[in-house]
């Protein structure tokens, strides 16, 4: 079976010494581009200007002619300065600028342009702009607040009808922390929200951030609608499956898990993509402790044992839960792997090897004489310090979609979002400290799920077997010195203290593992083309 992590190894070992410390921000929102201000805070000066003549045209029929220009420069546009949102004492008394323009707009368009590289600025193509953008970037530039006050301006522009600013408004949110967005459970306009949530035109990751808002102000009278788009067989429907469930449990609770464990955890019959999502929302809540109790979460989790293909999904948040009772099943699923689910065996002796009973290292040293090589790269894989406290092991199941690998790698910090009733969190349902749950202990998880990749956006089972002509299960396998794909799949952190000595060690291992990843992924592409 071809495991997606193989592929994307050289990009998470690249992205994991960047994550420390990252931001938590709406737990199933992903930001889609830098916002507004954003942009204005990191430019010197930001301006709005309008048209005032195009630049010039070029003989483009004999490019020789070129003695107005002999370096041959890109001509400008000329733009008249209307309004300076920022860095005006960068533009002393100007009131022209010259900017690269390839558009055709008529004289006295406007547009927002910004320049970097103060004093001698470098201004950026313009960007044409209504008068409706105008003032929301002139608001925007002039907040001076912090914290959940500034999201009830944006919150305003949810949906606009001008999508420039829709988007922007969700950017905001996805970026926000999220006790800001909790904060604001009075002022959301739930009726709103629920009909946002029922439109099947609308974008999976707004359904999440709308999803994740109704968490937090929903009645439990709106589970049945939840109920019933969990249940539908179709996929528009229940999109952002894992929002919509972490949403369900947040507003039935524990009365709802049956349900989830009979549709998703127990049924072999049920979509990868939709397991994986329930997995994700249940995690979530594991980490939130109310309205469902860890202990529950992990017993729910317990299905998955019976489903040895996609076992190694919850044996991380076992060891991270310290359910050693499920030890004895968990070396039992080692002995029977198959090379159909061999990669369950690396989790299995990583769990082993954070579990405190003198049981776990006598069964390691059984397990060691069934498959050495399994043995080997957990250890190498995933160095652990055992002296000091728990280790924490940030694995990535070779069965987790790859936008969810990369995100579980980019985000590793965990946001602390507390559920507060029943009625209060659907949003955390799938949320920042699902992160933690996200496929392995607290401090390496995935804190924004956000924009957790959807099940509807991630890859299918199917799509994900037909890459196997790229790399087939033999041709992989026979490069195990190279990287095997357990060994590929994941990597692992481990929370350090005290002088530093922790912290040059994990960079040293980091780097080797990204050569090998990059020695891999040549490799594998070698096998491709020959």
């Amino acid at each position: 079976m071809y495991r997606p992590g193989l592929f994307l190894l050289f990009a998470t070992m690249i992205v994991i010494p960047l994550s420390a410390n990252q931001a938590v921000g709406c737990p199933f929102c992903s930001p889609v581009s830098q916002t507004f201000s954003q942009e204005i805070k990191s430019s010197d000066v930001v301006a709005i200007v309008t048209l005032k003549e195009l630049a010039p045209s070029r003989n483009t029929d004999d490019l020789s002619q070129s003695d107005f220009d002999p370096a041959r420069n890109i001509p400008k546009a000329t733009f008249e300065i209307q309004n300076i949102l920022k860095g005006a004492e960068h533009l002393a008394d100007r009131g022209e600028i010259q900017a690269v323009y390839f558009g055709e707009a008529a004289a006295g368009a406007m547009f927002t342009i910004t320049a970097l590289g103060a004093p001698d600025l470098d201004w950026s193509t313009p960007l044409e702009i209504s008068e409706r953008v105008r003032d929301y970037l002139v608001t925007v530039a002039g907040q001076a607040i912090e914290g959940p006050e500034r999201l009830v301006f944006f919150m305003n522009h949810l949906e606009d009808e001008e999508d420039i600013l829709a988007r922007d408004a969700y950017d905001e949110f996805a970026r926000a922390p999220y006790e800001d967005v909790k904060a604001l459970r009075e002022q959301m306009d739930r009726e709103r929200l629920i009909g946002w949530i029922q439109d099947n035109d609308l974008q999976p990751s707004r359904r999440r951030l709308y999803l994740t808002m109704l968490g937090v102000c929903g009645y439990t009278t709106d589970a049945d609608m939840l109920k019933e788009m969990i249940q539908s067989n179709d996929r528009r429907t229940k999109a952002a499956l894992d929002a919509l469930i972490a949403c369900y449990l947040t507003l039935v609770g524990e009365e709802g898990l049956p349900l989830i464990e009979d549709l998703l955890l127990k049924n072999h019959d049920a979509e990868y993509t939709d397991t994986y999502a329930a997995i994700m929302a249940l995690r979530f809540h594991a980490d939130q402790g109310d309205p469902i109790s860890p202990a529950r979460v992990v017993q729910a989790l317990h299905h998955m044992l019976e489903r040895p293909e996609l076992a190694d999904l919850v044996v991380p948040d076992l060891a991270r839960w310290e359910d050693w009772d499920s030890m004895p099943r968990l070396v039992q699923l080692f002995k029977d792997a198959t090379e159909e689910n061999s990669w369950v065996r690396v989790p299995v002796v990583n769990f082993l090897r954070r579990c405190p009973l003198p049981e776990a290292q006598t069964a390691i040293a059984e397990l060691e004489q069934i498959d050495a090589d399994a043995v080997r790269r957990a250890r190498t894989f995933f160095p652990t310090n055992t002296s000091s406290g728990p280790a924490v092991v940030a694995e990535t199941s070779e069965n987790t979609p790859p936008e969810e690998e990369l995100k579980k790698n980019v985000s590793t910090s965990v946001s602390p979002e507390v559920a507060e009733t029943k009625t209060d969190d659907p949003a955390d349902s799938v949320a920042p400290e699902e992160s933690s749950a996200a496929g392995g202990p607290p401090e390496l998880l995935p804190a924004t799920v956000s924009e957790v990749a959807s099940s509807e956006e991630v890859v299918s089972s199917e799509e994900v077997a037909s890459s196997e002509e790229v790399a087939s299960s033999e041709e992989v396998a026979s490069s195990e010195e190279v990287a095997s794909s357990e060994e590929v799949v994941s990597s692992e952190m481990v929370e350090v203290a005290g002088d530093g000595t922790e912290d040059k060690s994990r960079s040293m291992w980091t780097l080797g593992l990204s050569f090998v990843g990059l020695f891999a992924i040549v490799y594998v592409i070698k096998l491709t083309l020959s």
